[in-house]
């Protein structure tokens, strides 16, 4: 058995980088965010003039804010983020991506909690095994934005590691199988993390010999562009495994402003940077806002990876796009873009080796 990391160390969760400003700044912005629908509704003027919060609401098919749904997944939005909204236009595509409507409340035949089977590949506390070489890490319970299609958004994050040495298990488990290597910082968003503890949990990891690669999956540089420090940056350039950040974007107007920045500071800095989208009905499920999508990020330097099919989640039944009408869309989108620019189709099924591709 190879040998075991030293323990990492449990620090303070208080940021301790020579960023400081910059590190402050993005968990000050995300201390302001949004997170209530009727503030969401008021500052995008969606409230008419002549009518009550209730009625507008009701109009916008948005239950009361006591409903069970809003209570388990309430309401969370970044100030960054609002801002790319076309006020007064409720069918704004990065509104309709957060705003929570009623029809989460709806029980539909095979939607489930744990529509990807999570919790039968938990290897350990806070380590997922579902695919062959590659291990996933529970990091962070915590996101900057609510995604109202989240796959996770009923995931038992409880029960997860919370100090850092909580994870000694886990990185004990990563180190005595030398079939693994790659590990996939997910969560909640591993990003939100303090650069301090990404960092231990990171050195943890990239101290175990037979790790070639770890992969970010996170949803920051879009919501939060703020939290791609110098720091940040520099941890990644130092690791002595690969690193690969994956991020997510559903349509073009998410890329733009000190976002489309912080992405091209990313690919710049000598990171592969891949993204991936939901197929969302009334966000991208058309060949226009997916061929802006795909242009806008390679144009930067970010590849499209996967385009997925919606994972069947309680409460994300109305966003769901039928896979003809899938396969319909990526047929055109490959005869508009060259081969690099086009994501796959996939879909994630419970006990298979790794994702599924939809090609009818």
């Amino acid at each position: 058995m190879l040998p075991v990391p030293d323990p990492i160390t449990t620090d303070s969760g208080f940021e301790a980088s020579s960023d400081a400003s910059a590190a402050g700044s993005w968990q000050r912005e995300l201390a302001r965010a949004v997170r209530s629908a009727d503030d969401l509704l008021r500052r995008l003027g969606l409230v008419l003039p002549e009518e009550s919060l209730e009625t507008a609401m009701v109009r916008l098919g948005i239950s009361d804010q006591n409903a069970v749904y809003l209570r388990r997944f309430p309401v969370l939005v970044p100030e960054n983020f609002l801002k790319r909204m076309r006020p007064g236009d409720a069918s704004d595509p990065l509104l309709r991506q957060v705003l929570p409507l009623a029809a989460e409340a709806a029980i539909v035949d095979g939607f489930v909690s744990d529509a990807v089977g999570d919790l039968a590949a938990r290897r350990t506390d806070g380590l997922i095994h579902k695919y062959e070489g590659r291990v996933l890490l529970i990091a962070a319970s915590a996101c900057a934005v609510h995604c109202r299609y989240c796959f996770r958004r009923e995931y038992p994050y409880e029960a997860e590691p919370r100090r850092l040495d909580d994870w000694q298990p886990a990185i004990s488990e990563i180190a005595s199988d030398t079939s693994i290597t790659e590990v996939i910082f997910s969560g909640g968003d591993p990003w939100m993390l303090t650069d301090q503890r990404l960092q231990a949990l990171c050195s943890a990891i990239d101290a175990i010999p037979h790790i070639e690669r770890i992969r970010f999956h996170t949803r920051l540089p879009i919501v939060l562009p703020s939290r791609i420090t110098s720091d940040l940056l520099k941890l990644l350039r130092t690791l002595r495994s690969q690193a690969i950040v994956v991020v997510h974007a559903n349509h073009a107007n998410e890329i733009v402003d000190d976002c489309q920045v912080v992405l091209r500071e990313l690919v710049r800095s000598g990171v592969p940077v891949l993204n991936q989208s939901v197929l969302l009905a009334g966000v991208n499920d058309s060949v226009d806002a997916l061929e802006a999508l795909s242009r806008r990020l390679v144009n930067i330097g970010v590849m499209p990876y996967y385009l997925h099919q919606l994972d069947q989640v309680s409460g994300t039944a109305h966003f769901e796009v039928a896979k003809s009408r899938g396969v319909e869309l990526l047929r055109e989108l490959a005869s508009r873009l060259p081969g690099y620019a086009v994501p796959r189709y996939v879909q994630e099924i419970p006990g298979h080796t790794g994702k599924t591709p939809i090609d009818r």
